[in-house]
Formats: C-alpha cells, structure tokens, sequence
C-alpha cells in the first residue's frame, strides 16, 4: 500500500484523475453536455481538495461521491467509449483506496444496470473484483447485489464472460470468507474465540460481527441455491446449477474449515445445512443398481448424474477432513455411502470415482485413526474402518472375478482395447514393442483376467483424476485397470500411514516411558486398567495402545486378502515389491502390538509367495488354517478366504529345484516372485526379528525349504553357500538367480547375525524356532541316506557364535539339540551337528567373555558340558570331530583350561576299544599333547585322571603303537611327579584338606583309592597299579614294556613314597600283580602261533602264547626281586617283612618249578638277587655290604608323617641315609629274624631242588627235564645260602643236599642243547653244573675245616657223595626211566637225551677226594667210618675194568689215586691195626690189586710199544709199593692179606701168555720188567732173613718150586713141538713163551745168587740144576730169538760147576 500513499503517487493520481475528467467531458462534449459539465466540475473540485489538504487521499475518500459522479453518469450514457474510459478510471480510484461506502454503493447500482443492459460485461466483472478486493467498504446489500450481479454474468450466453464470471465468483466468494477470517484475526486480541459445543442448535445471526455475517448470508444461500431453494440474501438470482453451487460449496469448506470450527453459527450450518443437503443428493446413487430392471420400482428411479456425484463426493472429502469432530454422525453416514459405492452393482465411473474418494482419506492416517476410535471402538456402531478396507479387499477382489459391465472397453479383448480416455491410452496392447524385445507391461493376472497397472498417483498423495473433472458432463469412459490401480494406491497408502503413525507415537512412548514390549502388549485389559489408575502416563498410553490394536485388528484381515490376492496376480516387480512391503510392515507392526495372529496371517502370506504354488510345507498351510479359521471375516456377504494362488502366473521361472520332502515328487519352479518373496522375509526377519516371536517358526520353515531348493549348502561357521544338490535331478538356476545366489547367502547370515541385538526373549524365539525345524528336519532324514536339510543346524550354529556375549542363556537348549542331530542315523546330518556343536564350543572358549572363563568357571564347565556329552553317542564320526574339537582346544585354550580339564580328559578316556584305529589314535594325539605340554598347567586334582587316561589307552587293543606310547607316557608322568613333587604333593594336600572339611559337613567318609596313603602317594600307587594292570595285557610286547617302566619307576622314584606306603605297593601292587602273571603263564596256550600278524615271524623261543608269558614272568618276577634287594632297608622295618619274604620265595619257588627253562632260570637269577650273590643293578643305591650277612642299618628313627618334611633325595646310598640321621645309633636288625629269613631260604631252595631234579615217574614225548643252566644256577645258590645257615646247618642237611646234588649231576641233556654245553667229546672237560657241585662240596668241606670239632662227623658223608661221582667214571648214572644215548649216537634235532660225559666230573671228584683224604686221613670220624675201605672199593671199578673203562685216563688216575691213598691211609691202617677198624678193608684191598695187575681186559689193538711200556711202568709201581708199604709190615698185617700178596707176585714172577698174541707181539706183550719186579720182589721176600715163622719161609719156597716146575714143562713141551713141526715154524706166541720162560730162568738165577745163601732152600737149587739137561735139549731149535735167550739162561750155570762134594755139603745143609 506504501506505493499508492506516497507523494509523487498521489501527485500521479490527482495528475490521472484530472486528465481522465478531461477526457471525458471531450468525449460528451457533443453528445452529452450534462456529462462534460460534471466533468469540468470535477476537475476544479479536485484540484480544490489538491489544494486545501495536507492529507488528500483521505480528503478524497470525503468527497468521493462527488468526484465519482461525473463517470457514474458517463457510464450512464451506455456508450462503449465513454464507459469503457470511465471504468478505468473508477478503478484507478478504488485501487487508490479513496471510494466511500455510499460511492461505492452508487458504482454496484451503476454496475448492475450496466449488467443488465449486458454492456461491457468482462469490465463489469473487473470492477466489482477491483471493488472487493481492495477494500472492505461494501457490505450487506451492496455486497450481495454485487455477488449477485457476478452469477447473473455467469449465466449470460457469451462462453468467455460464462467463464470469467465463474472465476470472479469464486474470487469473490473466497474474498468474503477472507475478511472475515481478517476480521477474526483482528478482535482475536479483544476476546479470545469461545470453543464450539457440538450439539448447538443457536440460529441467531445477531452476534455475528459484519464480515461474519456477510459470510454466513453467503454460505447459507449457497445452500440454499443447491438445493434448488430460494436465496435469503442473494436477491436478484435467477438461475443456478447445482455442480457450481457445490464446487463453491467445496472450496469454502475447503479453504476456511477454521470459519466452521470456530463459529457456532457457522458449524450449525455445516450440519442443518450442509450434511442433509449432501446426503439427499446422494440419493439416486444409493438406489441405483445397475443392470437391474427399472419396472421392479413403482417410481423411476433417478440415474446417477456424473457431476453432482463427482462433486458430492469431493464435498464429503472435505467435510470428513476438515470437519470430522464436529459431524461424527454425518460422517458415519458418509463413509457407509462410500464403502457402499464401491459395490460390483455400480457403474464403473461411480466406483472409480469413489475409490478415489477413499483414497483421499486413506492419505491421512489421523483421520483413519479418528474413524476407528469414534466407530469401530464404539459399542453398536458401525465398524467404518473396518469395513473400508474390507470393502477395498473386495472391490480389488470383484475387479478379478466379475468381468467389468459397465466399461465397452472389455468388449474387446485386453490385449487390443482402443478404449479412450485420459489414462488409457498406454493400455491399448498388453505387449509393447521396444526397439525390436518385447517387454511385458506392469499388470495384475489372475485365472484369466489380465489388468494393467497404471501410473495414477505419487505415492502418498491422492491425486485424483475423475475427482478433477469438473468440466466433464458424461460420465466418462474409465480406462482398463485405472480402478484397479487406485485401489492398490489406498492399499499402499492406508498400510504406510497407519503404520507409520502407529510406530512413530509407539516409538515415542518407549522413549518417555518403560518400553512396551511384547509382553506389555498382550496383557489382560483389566491389569491395563489398573495400571491406568495409578498413572495419567500410563492412562494415555493405555488408551493409545487400544487404538492401535483396534485400528490394526480392524483392518488386517481385508488388507490381507487383498494383498495376496494381488500378490499372487502381480506380474511387475515393482508392484510385487510394493505388495511385500505393505504385507512385511504389517506385520512387523503386529509384531510389535503383540498381535500374534495376524502377524503370523502377513508372515505366512509372504512366506508362501516364496515358495512354488501348491508347494506342501505343512506349518503354513496349519498357521493359516488356524489363522483364519478362528474367525470368519466377511466382507459384505462375501467371505475373506485366501484365494489359493494360481497356478499359471505368467511369472519368469528362475530356478527349478527339488521339493525338501520325504519323498519328492519331480522338480519345482521358483519364479523371479518368488524370489523377491523370500528377499522380503528376509528383510523382515533381519529388520524386525524381534518382534516375530513364534513366527520365526515360519519364516525359518520358509527360508529352509527356499534354501533348499535354491541348493545352498552350509559352509564353514553355518554361512549358506551355493552348492550342488547331492542328488536327483540337479538344481537348475538361472544366471539371473545365480547372481543373487550369494546376495542371499550374505542376507541370510547377515539375519542371524542380526540376532545379536534381539532381546533375549526374541531370541529364544529364534533358538526354538531353528530347534523344531531342525528336528523336522531329522525327522524326514530318517531312515534313508539322501541328502538332509542342513539349514536349521548351520544357522543354529551361527545363531551361537553372534551371541557368544550371551550364551549362556542360549547354550542348553543350543547344545542340547544339536547333540541330538548328533545321533542321528544320518551321517551328513549328524556330521553338521557334531561341525556345530564342535565349532560353538571352540568359539565359546575362545570368546573373550565378560568376566573372562578364567574367573567364571561355571560357565567354562557349562561350554565344555556338551563336548562331555558326545562321548555317550557312538557314531565314529561323531567322536573323530568331538577329538578334534579336543585337540583344537589344546592347542588353542590348553593353558586356561583350569577346572575343565576333568571334562577334556573324560572325553579322552570315554573312547572304547572298539571304537576304531583312527579315532584311538586322534585321541591320543591329544593325550600326548596334554602330556607333552599341559600337564603344569592342569590342577594337580586332574593328574589322577590322566593316569587313569594313559592306562586305558595303553589297554586298546587296536595300535600296539599307541599302547607301547602310552606306557611311554607314564613313564613321562611319572618323571613330571618327581620333578614337580613338592609342588604336587602340596596342592593336594591343600585340596584333601578341603575335600575332608567337605566330607566332614556332609557327614560321609571322604572315598578315593588306595585311602589310607596321603594323596600324593595315592597318585603314585594309581599309577603302579595302571602300570600293573598293562603288565597283564594279552600283548607280549605291552606287558613286556609296562613291566620295564613300571620296575624302573618304582625304582627310580619310589624314595618318595611315605615309608608306610610301601607296604601298599608291595602288597596291593607287586604282589598282586605276580599272582596275576603267575596265574596267566600257567593256564596260557601251549598251542603254536604261525606269525605275529602282516609278514613278522616270531621267534621259535616266543612261538606260544605259553613262551610269550613266560618272558612276562620273568620279567615280574626279576623286578619284584630287585626291588626287595634293593630296598630291603625299607621294607624290613615293615613289621611283615617275614611274610613278604615268604611269599615271594614261593613266587621264586612255583616259578623255578615251572615247566619252562627260561622261567625256572630266571626265578634262580632273582633268587640269587634276594640272597645278594648277584650285585644288584644300581651300585650306586645298593647298600656296601659283602655277600655275608652284615646287616644293613635301616633308620626307625623318626619315620616322617605324611607332612611335607620327607626329604626329596635321589640317592640313597647308605652313606647319605646314615648322615642324615647322624644323631641316632642306626638300630641294627633282629638277628634272629634274620635267621629266620635265611632258613626260609633253604627250605625253598631244598624244596625246589628235590622236586625239580626229581626223576619222571613215567617217560613220554613231553617228559620235562631241567637244563643246565638250571641246575648250575640252583646249585650255585647253594655257597651263598650256605654261609647264612652254616651254624644250624646239620648232618640231615646234608643228606637233603647230597641228594639234590646227585639227581642234579644224573639229569641229561637234550640233544638240541649239547652242542652248547657239551664239547667235542674227546676233551675232558667239567660242564659248569659239575664244577658248582663240586664248588658246593668244597664250601662245604671248608667250612667244616674251620667249623667246630662236631661238625667234623660229616666228612663221611662228603666223601661217600664224591665217591658216588667217582663211581660215574665207569658207570654213569640212571636218571628215572629215562634211555639215554651216547652223544655221538644222538641226533641233532631229535628229541633225544643225551648222558654226559661224566669222566671229567668222575676224576675231578676222584682228585677231591684224595686231597680231602690227605687232609683228613687221621680224623676220628673218617676212620671210624671205614673211609679208606670205600675209596679202594670205589677204585676197584675203574681198576678191574682198566682198559675197558670208558676213558683211559680214568684207571691211570684211579691207580695214582690209590698209590697217593695208600701211601697215606696205610700208615694210619696199620696204626689202628689193633682197633680191627680196618680189618674190612684188607681183603678189598687185596682184591683190587689183584684186579688191576691181573686185568681181565684186553689193551686196544692200537696200543704203542711206547705206551705199553708206560702202562708196564705202572704196574711196576704198584708191585713197588706193593714191596715198600706192605711186605715189610707184615707182622701188623692179616696173615691172610699176606699171602695173597705173595701168591699175586708169583703170579706176576711168570707171565703166561695169552693165546691170542701175534707173533710180532710176543716181545713186547710180555711184561718183562714187571715179571722182574715180582720176582725180585718174590724172591727179596721169600729168601729174606726175616722170615719170623716157618710158615712164611715155607710160603716163599713154595712159590719158587712152582716157578721152577712150570718153567720146566714149558720147555719141555717147546722141545717136543719144534722136533714134529720140521722145518715149519712154531706160532709166535709158543716161541714168545720159551723165550719169556728162559728169561725168567736166567733172572731166577740172578737172583738166587743175589740173596742170601741160607736163606735159600737146598730142594731150590736141586730144582733149578734139574733144569740145565732141558734147556740144553733147547740147543736145537731153529729159532734165533730162542737161541739168544738160551745163551743168556745158559751162562748162569757156569756158577754150578763145582766139585760134587761141596754141593751135598751144601744141599744137606
């Protein structure tokens, strides 16, 4: 306005207005001189106000009458010119604000007679606009007539003035509204406007300011007028249309509702006026049905005219927008006419035009909001938003069912529908052609019926098309799918608003106050009222959430059936998308009201849009059966059923697959749709899984058959990757498809990563959802091998890891399920079970958790439980993963494994023997980790269990390996205990401290093995006794390892065993496991094993079970024994050593008497170790004492307690033990006990001697005879035993043990063994038995030397037992029954048994004896005991038999013997000579001389001069002795003895020969020397001076004359021989004798001479004189040897030659 008051524009003004008046009064200066008065006038009384006032605009608006005038009556004139100029100028004045009310109700009386002489009617127009635009000077009349004068102008002929006057109507009209709404604003300050009660019915005007009641005039004969009534204030009207009077109607009510709202008068109208008018005009369209038969009604029923309905309807849009609150009744009336136009009866354009309508309304949230709580909440009120969108549902649904009547366009087909129309002109083909493809236009399909989708409208704004034509008078021809398409739009729009309003205050309510959740929402409304009293928050929100579930519960089920309608006929994906949209924020809504129905309605319908149609998946077709089936929602009459989808969609098939069934039946399609479908869900669950609650159920059962059919396979951590399907016909997809292949993928893991921000109920949710799946799952895997469903445990799996944070609320149900896939008969699904389990449990360890695992160990042992837990299911493969998994966690968690460690050992120790190599083995990679690097770290409380762990593998048969390993192991442990022993020892203590206490509460005693012993100890004997129970094993080679390890662990740690300890480990171990071997060797198999398994040969020394056990009891039985050796200072303080001792001495015994050498053998080895003959293995541990008993100092001092102060040394040298307790006197050990254990010792040793060398009783092929070796060993025991019992050791003793020494030497050899112990049988050699006979012997005799003089009466004894080996020379002896060969005789390889050569042994004892004799000749014991007789009558043997004996050296060194005897015990004889103590003795002696000098033997064939000669010499030296020790005591000798002695040397004197001598022989056969030497003997004795009686010299005499007499006839008989023989030669041994005959003559001879002449007898020498004619006789013979013995005979003779006279003298005296 500033513009029109400035000067320069006023100055314009005044300058216009006078050049206007001056145009003017030229122009009526001819015609109209009145006019061009006035105007001259005007023009001085302008400048006259110019003139006076300052304020001129004002002073003009004064006198605006009179300056007006002149062109009032120029316009008068009715001349074109003159009033088209005038006008201008009248609205150059109005525009400068300066016209009066009374001017301007003089311009509108002007106006109007212009108006009606219808002169410059557009100008008219201008003006009146000008006039009430610029200011508010008209009212009342003025300003009707003016309004009216406007609609006069409409009405006019002319289309331009028609037109223009509609528009400054509705410009004028808005003007009024405008001033008022001014108007309002300005007395706003003065009295705030007074609220409107609904129910007023105050019709006064009155109150109403101008403006307001200029409005109110106006609006309520706009009323009027509709309605075809007459005017009250717009007086002048003569005609009116009804669609103008409403299109004002409309914009009135649509631009100033705030006029409505806040004036009573004004609202009055709306609902006396407005609302009934509305409803009566609707009328015809209500009774309207179409194709219905006009007579049925008395009275034609109106047709629906297009622009008053079109119109109609936009007025209620406008009044339910703007108006609602006030008309809720009329509202309700209007929304039902709606919903009803929308029925199948109507026409097209009726129902076209009211889904626009609906969608208008659909656009505002708040309003729809509004219906629900002011109808559908009341009790007994229609329920409007429901019925909305039912009526919706069922338009769209009645567009698919009943071909559309009313529309020509559906005569043609769809495909070429030339139909005009604003939107149709796209739908003239289904098929548009682009450049050469073909591309399929956006459209619903279904059973047939094809519907295009058009474009109609942005989303989220109503713009209307058929609504919009207000120019239209036909109803126009509405194109294919235009209703189609706007019922999708209010679909759309109603879902997005409701619920986006709906989130956004749920959203706002959780932000204030406590979050509602689920569970909030599905409360009881009585609590919800309850809780509403007690807060207005509460309250409100109580009451909104009412709403919310009223709207949703209202609207869910049309909205349903619509959408899957549409959904299943949608071919465009932008549609389909908009569709799935819709379906999934309804649902999330649901969700999230707690209305668990109807979202799992919308979750089932997306979810079977992804699978094929018909497709059998048993949850959705349940869900949606019971969904709906509950209630039966009916829209008007027709029931809401899903329409089951149609099979023939025209969709793109983008994979073909097989069904996830029991048994599938061919392939299924999935088409784009489908696939769009499952993204959807995805996008549902991923978006709003926390709301989804039971629904997961689902949406999972979905995804997994989508998955399956799609061929994605699980893949590392349960992702979803595309693989090929296993089998049937393989999955084909296209490349389309395959390219979102791992969109999907990504999706799907993307969703259940998104778990992770689930609250924990929604996340139960999920977990049992996935576990009844997954259970469905296994139940169609079972029994058959096709591929299982893996879906359910791979997401399971993934749905653990994203949660590790939390898992513990989660892990049982998880961990449970998944180790029920585990046993399932399926191997690839329990595989992904055990992949699960093994991989959640891995992650669970390996989760920094809040606290860490290390501080919250329930929840370690938790996450471990179910790795214990698959060791109770026995699939292989199952156990090969639950390893691994072990494995794994060692090498990953090994170090923090703390108080799980009990649960990792279990599941190594829960494998079987049965279970298969591979998987023995994978746990025992893990054992020998645990071993190698763990066992620090482990609480010592778990070593036990390791213990047990490593044993048990060492009992799998399966891989000797790992056995012998296993054993290995624990001789690792062992190592660790010892290192670590204090360390351990004090943990443990700590910890049965606490386990008492524990006990002690509880009231029950603490149970463990081996209880008494403290734990560290207990942990040690576990560990024996593992080892023991492995030396029983049925594997040689485990037995044989575990008893090395176990020996050698007892030996090498075993000082740090408590003392009382040992008592356990002695009875509870060592024994125990002696009896066991003990038992096993004597009962095991004889029969023979052909070959240790694959291509090893055994040994034949190891080749039956019998020779494999009994290397196991030897080793037992050595280590037992070393022990007791070794540690003898320990266990002798015991208090049952005694028994200890026995009962290994009957070990060693029953093992000695074993049937096998190798056991008998060793059992002698240990029991030399007990004695300590053999030096024990550890020097270093071996206490320094000699053989002989020094008892070793054992320390009773103080035994320590079973508290820390046990010194933890290695050694235990005597040294070390004595200095650590070097303030007490060591206690020296009871000797008498001692004792008591060394005659213990010999009586095992006597019992086992006598009944091992005890001949067989019968002899068979199996006969058992101990070997040499054997009998060595025992009888070596013997020295050592000995001089432990040498004082009580007696004579019946002796007696035991010459026995066993006799059988011992008796027992032979068999022939396989004698080339070992036997040389080549010529030497002479002792075998090492012998020699420790003998030794025995010696010990023995020594000891008696040294002993007492009582002990001396058993040298008898010893020498009978050396003679009786002596007598083995010539006679060996019998063992039993049993044949014996020679050796050389035997075979080789034949069971044979071969006897000995027992020569060497026989002379060694033979030597023995004779130094045992030279010692002991003169003890009283050996001469009362006839010694000397026994040795002769022993010698006899070998000295009759002299070349008969088996070896020669046997007689040569009995003659020495007896020569050394002899010459010893003689002297003694003749001593006792008195006594008769040795009269016996004479006559034996006597017969064996006899026997040996006149031998009945014959020497070998190959006998040598030279040794004939030697053996002669020997001879001649018993003679010798015969003359020195015998001859010469004959006064102390029997007379008897004597005599023979003489015979036997005349005997001697005279050698007859033997007749088989050859001649050659004669000479050296004939023993010359020793005839000489008896002879000499003979005669030394017989001519001696000292014969005492005459008998003896008669004896002597005697001799001779029998000497001489048989030398006479030999030659006379040689005589007669050679005279008849002639010259043929005499046999050699007849001329051998002659000459032996005359030698003996000639020594005869000599040794007359030699002797003493008295002691000669005269008859002698007669005699030999008588012998000279023969001998001269013998001159003759022919023979030269004869002839030189004859000369040597002969010369002796000379001494005879003598005077006779002597001789007689001589003779007679």
């Amino acid at each position: 306005m500033s513009c029109t008051n400035s000067p320069e524009a006023v100055k314009k003004l005044l300058e216009n207005m006078q050049s206007d008046l001056r145009a003017l009064s030229l122009e009526c200066k001819k015609k109209f001189p009145p006019v061009k008065e006035a105007a001259e006038s005007g023009i001085i009384k302008v400048k006259t106000i110019a003139a006076r006032n300052t304020e001129i605009l004002a002073a003009l608006k004064e006198n605006s009458s009179e300056v007006v005038q002149p062109f009032l009556m120029g316009c008068g004139t009715k001349e074109p010119k003159i009033t088209q100029l005038c006008l201008a100028a009248i609205q150059r004045l109005m525009s400068h604000e300066v016209v009066s009310e009374t001017a301007a109700g003089n311009i509108i009386n002007m106006l109007w007679q212009l108006m009606e002489n219808s002169l410059e009617e557009l100008k008219l127009l201008q003006t009146v606009l000008v006039l009430l635009t610029t200011n508010t000077v008209v009212h009342d009349e003025a300003l009707s007539k003016a309004i009216v004068l406007c609609f006069r102008l409409h009405f006019t002929k002319d289309n331009i003035t028609n037109n223009t006057a509609a528009a400054t109507v509705r410009q004028v009209v808005t003007v009024v509204f405008e001033r008022m709404v001014a108007e309002d604003d300005r007395h706003r300050d003065i009295e705030p406007p007074v609220p409107i009660q609904g129910n007023s019915n105050r019709r006064s005007v009155s109150s109403l300011r101008p403006c307001a009641k200029d409005a109110y005039m106006l609006f309520q004969d706009l009323c009027q007028l509709v309605n075809a009534d007459a005017p009250y204030w717009l007086v002048g009207m003569t005609e009116m249309t009804r669609t103008f009077g409403l299109e004002l109607l409309e914009s009135v009510l649509n631009d100033f509702p705030q006029v409505f709202l806040q004036h009573q008068e004004f609202s009055f109208l709306l609902k006396e006026r407005v609302c009934p008018l509305v409803i009566k005009l609707f009328s015809p369209n209500i009774k309207f049905r179409q194709g219905s038969s006009t007579s049925s009604s008395p009275a034609p029923v109106e047709k629906p005219y297009f622009p008053i309905c079109m119109r109609l309807l936009r007025v209620v849009s406008v009044l339910i927008k703007q108006f609602y609150s006030l008309l809720v009744t009329e509202c309700e009336i209007f929304l039902s006419l709606l919903v009803k136009f929308l029925d199948a009866d109507k026409p097209q354009w009726l129902r076209a035009v009211a889904v626009e309508s609906i969608h208008r309304l659909c656009v505002q949230p708040q309003l729809l909001r509004s219906f629900c709580q002011s109808y559908d909440m009341k009790q007994h009120s229609t329920k409007v938003f429901r019925d909305i969108v039912n009526a919706l549902g069922s338009f769209i649904q009645s567009l698919f069912l009943v071909p559309p009547t009313g529309n020509p366009a559906t005569a043609n087909q769809a495909g070429n529908n030339n139909a005009g129309g604003p939107a149709s002109a796209p739908a003239n083909s289904g098929v548009v052609g682009v450049g050469g493809g073909v591309t399929l236009l956006p459209a619903f399909e279904y059973r047939g019926a094809w519907i295009p989708i058009l474009t109609v409208t942005v989303q989220g704004s109503a713009k209307a098309t058929y609504l919009e034509m207000l120019d239209k008078v036909e109803p126009p021809t509405i194109p294919e799918g235009y209703a189609m398409s706007v019922a999708f739009h209010c679909l759309l729009d109603l879902v997005r608003g409701i619920t986006t309003m709906i989130e956004g205050e749920l959203g706002e309510v959780e932000a204030e106050g406590p979050s509602v959740t689920e569970g909030a929402s599905s409360q009881s409304s009585e609590r919800r009222d309850e809780q509403a009293a007690s807060d207005p928050m509460d309250q409100e929100t109580a009451v909104s959430r009412a709403v919310w579930e009223e709207m949703v519960s209202a609207c869910w089920c049309g909205l349903l059936a619509a959408l899957s309608l549409l959904l299943d006929a949608s071919t465009d994906e932008a549609a389909t998308e908009n569709i799935l949209k819709a379906e999934l924020t309804m649902a999330a809504l649901c969700g999230r009201l707690g209305l668990v129905t109807s979202r799992d309605a919308f979750i089932t319908a997306i979810c079977k849009g992804s699978l094929p149609p018909h497709y059998a998946l048993t949850v959705l077709n349940a869900t949606t059966a019971a969904t709906l089936s509950n209630k039966s929602y009916s829209i008007q009459g027709q029931s809401v059923m899903m329409i089951s989808p149609s099979s023939e969609s025209h969709q793109q098939v983008v994979a073909v697959g097989q069904p996830l069934a029991v048994q599938p039946q061919g392939t299924v399609m999935l088409t784009s749709k489908n696939i769009q479908c499952m993204r959807t869900l995805l996008n549902l669950a991923h978006c709003h899984g926390a709301v989804l609650g039971t629904s997961w159920q689902l949406v999972l059962a979905t995804l997994q058959h989508l998955v399956w059919i799609l061929g994605l396979k699980p893949s590392s951590g349960g992702a979803l990757k595309p693989g090929r399907a296993v089998e049937g016909p393989s999955t084909v997809l296209t490349t389309a498809v395959m390219t979102d292949l791992p969109v999907i993928s990504n999706i799907l893991s993307r969703l259940f990563e998104s778990s992770q921000y689930l609250d924990d109920v929604s996340l139960h949710h999920l977990i049992n959802a996935l576990c009844s799946l997954s259970l469905e799952a296994m139940d169609m895997a079972y029994g058959n091998n096709k591929e299982p469903s893996l879906f359910a445990v791979a997401k399971l799996l993934e749905t653990g890891l994203v949660n590790m944070h939390r898992i513990e609320i989660l892990w049982r149900p998880l961990t449970g399920h998944l180790l029920e896939v585990c046993q399932h008969p399926n191997s690839r699904m329990r595989e992904w079970g055990a992949e699960a389990l093994t991989a959640l449990i891995r992650a669970g360890l390996t989760f920094s958790h809040e606290p860490p695992l290390s501080q919250n160990q329930r929840l370690q042992l938790l996450l471990l439980n179910p790795l214990k837990e698959m060791s109770n299911i026995n699939h292989p493969d199952i156990r090969l993963k639950q390893l691994e998994c072990v494995l794994q966690i060692l090498q990953s968690q090994g170090d923090s494994l703390g108080p799980g460690w009990p649960l990792v050992l279990g599941v190594m120790g829960a494998i079987r023997n049965d279970q298969g190599e591979s998987l023995i083995r994978t746990a025992f990679q893990c054992l020998q980790l645990v071993v190698t690097d763990f066992l620090p770290t482990m609480p010592c409380s778990c070593l036990q269990i390791v213990v047990d762990v490593a044993g048990s593998f060492g009992l799998h048969n399966q891989e000797l390996n790992i056995s012998l390993t296993s054993i290995g192991l624990l001789w690792n442990i062992s190592d660790y205990f010892f290192q670590r022993g204090e360390t351990i020892e004090k943990e443990l203590n700590k910890e049965e401290a606490a386990q008492q206490k524990q006990a002690e509460e509880k009231g029950v005693s603490l149970n463990r093995p081996f209880h008494p012993a403290p734990p560290f100890d207990c942990l040690w004997l576990c560990l024996y006794a593992k080892l023991g129970e492995l030396c029983v094993d049925p594997r040689p080679a485990v037995r044989k390892s575990a008893g090395q390890t176990l020996f050698s662990t007892i030996g090498a740690h075993g000082t740090l065993l408590q003392h009382s300890t040992w008592h356990t480990v002695i009875w509870k171990v060592l024994f125990h496991l002696l009896d066991r071997v003990r038992e096993s060797s004597t009962t095991a198999d004889k029969e023979k094993i052909e070959s240790g398994g694959g291509n090893i040969l055994i040994h034949h020394s190891r080749d039956t079970a019998e020779k494999q056990w009994a290397e196991t009891w030897v080793l037992t039985l050595a280590g037992v024994a070393r022990i007791f050796n070794t540690r003898r200072y320990l266990l002798q303080p015991l208090g049952d050593f005694s028994r200890a001792w026995d009962v290994l001495l009957d070990h060693i015994q029953s093992a000695a008497l074993s049937k096998n050498n190798e056991v008998s053998l060793a059992a002698l080895k240990s029991f030399q170790e007990i004695l300590q003959i053999v030096s024990p293995v550890r020097d270093s541990e071996k206490p320094e004492t000699p053989a002989v008993s020094v008892p070793v100092p054992v320390l009773l001092g103080n035994l320590p307690g079973p508290g820390l102060s046990r010194p933890f040394v290695r050694t235990d040298s005597i040294g070390e033990k004595l200095g650590r307790c070097s303030s007490e006197t060591p206690v020296v050990t009871d000797e008498l006990e001692d004792l008591k254990l060394w005659w213990a010792a010999w009586n095992t040793w006597h019992r086992t001697g006598s009944e091992s060398t005890e001949p067989p009783s019968t002899v068979d092929e199996l006969t058992f005879i101990p070997s040499q070796p054997f009998l060595t060993a025992l009888i070596q025991i013997f020295p050592a035993l000995y001089q432990h019992i040498k004082a009580g050791f007696s004579m019946a003793d002796l007696q035991k043990l010459g026995v066993i020494l006799h059988s011992a030497v008796s027992v032979p050899i068999s022939s396989d063994a004698s080339p070992f112990i036997l040389p080549s049988y010529t030497e002479a050699v002792l075998t090492s038995l012998q020699e420790a006979v003998l030794t025995a012997l010696d010990v023995l005799q020594k000891a008696i030397c040294v002993g007492p003089e009582n002990m001396q009466i058993m040298y008898p004894a010893i020498f009978d037992q050396l003679l009786a080996f002596v007598e083995f020379s010539c006679k060996p002896p019998q063992y039993g029954q049993l044949e014996t060969k020679h050796i050389a005789n035997a075979k080789y390889n034949q069971a044979e048994w071969v006897a000995l050569n027992y020569v060497p042994f026989a002379e060694r004892s033979l030597e023995v004896v004779v130094d045992l004799y030279q010692k002991t000749a003169c003890h009283k014991a050996v001469v009362n005991e006839k010694v000397l007789q026994n040795i002769i009558k022993t010698l006899r043997v070998p000295l009759s038999l002299k070349y008969s004996c088996p070896s020669e050296s046997t007689w040569k060194l009995a003659v020495a013997s007896l020569l050394k005897v002899l010459s010893i015990g003689l002297p003694v004889a003749r001593q006792h000579a008195s006594s008769g103590k040795f009269d016996s003795m004479w006559p034996e002696l006597a017969s064996t001389l006899e026997d040996f000098l006149f031998t009945k033997s014959i020497p070998p064939d190959n006998l040598s001069i030279q040794e004939f000669q030697r053996n002669e010499s020997i001879d001649v030296e018993v003679v010798q002795l015969i003359s020195a020790e015998i001859l010469p005591y004959a006064n102390l000798i029997p007379k008897a003895f004597v005599g023979q002695m003489m015979t036997m040397l005349n005997k001697g004197s005279i050698h007859s020969q033997p007749c088989s001598f050859t001649e050659a022989e004669i000479d050296i056969r004939l023993r010359e020397e020793f005839s000489k030497m008896c002879f000499e003997t003979l005669l030394q004795f017989s001519f001696s001076n000292k014969v005492t009686t005459p008998q003896e010299g008669y004896i002597s005499r005697m001799a001779l004359s029998v000497l001489l007499k048989r030398s006479q006839d030999v030659l006379h008989r040689y005589i007669e021989d050679e005279r008849l023989s002639g010259k043929c030669p005499l046999p050699r041994q007849q001329v051998t004798e002659i000459i032996f005959v005359l030698k003996a003559v000639s020594t005869l001879i000599d040794s007359l001479k030699k002797t003493q002449p008295e002691n000669v007898d005269g008859n002698t020498w007669a005699q030999v004189i008588a012998l000279y004619p023969t001998l001269v006789e013998c001159i003759t013979c022919s023979s030269s040897e004869v002839c030189s013995a004859l000369k040597e005979a002969l010369a002796p003779f000379k001494d005879f030659m003598q005077p006779p006279a002597s001789r007689v003298q001589n003779g007679e005296s």
